[in-house]
């Protein structure tokens, strides 16, 4: 059988055209400090392409202020490929330490530089299937990268706000479960006009009002358009049946194993 094709809200252009609108005068981090800000505008073209890869590779759940922070000192020693290729991953790691997974990115980023001087005469290629062939690099940095850097929309840049905002708003079926399936499901019907700002739009709202945990549903001021306003805050709210009363404790037996232990059989006891 045909999988039908996903049919968005009828009223989703309205929702978008508020958000527009309400991020006009909502401000977050990536509006001063995400990754397309994040690059030397004095350097040339080229190291400026370069710096907003690393900052990319750098973001990937890691904050912006961190992922600015890693940045800054990483230009401090000059940051172009060839300055990579001349430090050593430890060198390299010590610079990012406070980023997330940056053991891995460091040993990414060392390759890429490498890969770039080797094969590419020291620029970031400029076709999407050489960049993707990155390591470290995604769909969602690669769409970004040549967007902010080269100003062309290839696709939409989803991370993690974007995809839990998208399955708040049903911009996507209730079955996807990564951000690569939430890209594919926006690209299937959202206007290309739009596939350069969601990422922005979505992200800065993420980061301030419709957050993972607790949504601040009671600020926003979509509510009133979004479909799951105020549904995980409601849940979160409930007590527990615990909370509501005290259940009495039955005595322990003597001789018997620990509650924990008879629940969960491969847990050992510990010694008392």
């Amino acid at each position: 059988m045909k999988r039908m094709a996903f049919v968005p809200p009828s009223d989703w252009a309205k929702l978008y055209a508020r958000l527009e609108d309400y991020r006009m005068t909502l401000k977050a981090p990536v509006d001063t400090i995400g990754c397309h800000m994040l690059r030397d505008r004095t350097a040339s073209k080229e190291t400026q392409r370069f710096h907003t890869l690393v900052a990319l590779m750098l973001s990937a759940q890691t904050k912006d202020g961190v992922t600015a922070v890693a940045m800054q000192t990483l230009m401090q020693r000059g940051l172009t490929p060839q300055s990579v290729q001349a430090m050593t991953e430890s060198e390299l790691d010590s610079c990012i330490c406070k980023v997330g997974f940056h053991n891995t990115k460091a040993k990414h980023i060392k390759q890429v530089a490498d890969i770039i001087v080797r094969d590419y005469n020291g620029n970031v290629p400029r076709e999407y299937s050489e960049l993707i062939a990155f390591p470290g690099v995604g769909p969602k940095m690669a769409n970004l990268f040549f967007q902010d850097a080269d100003h062309r929309i290839i696709g939409i840049g989803v991370d993690t706000h974007v995809h839990r905002i998208s399955q708040r708003f049903g911009w996507v079926p209730s079955t996807v479960k990564t951000p690569e399936d939430t890209r594919k499901a926006l690209e299937s019907w959202l206007p290309r006009e739009h596939w350069g700002t969601v990422n922005h739009l979505l992200v800065g709202l993420g980061q301030t009002i419709c957050t993972p945990l607790r949504p601040k549903c009671d600020a926003c001021k979509l509510s009133d358009v979004c479909p799951n306003a105020f549904k995980e805050t409601k849940a979160a709210g409930e007590p527990k049946l615990s909370t509501l009363r005290s259940p009495k404790k039955k005595p322990r037996a003597a001789a018997g194993p620990s509650d924990d232990v008879a629940e969960n059989p491969t847990r050992k006891r510990e010694k008392r």
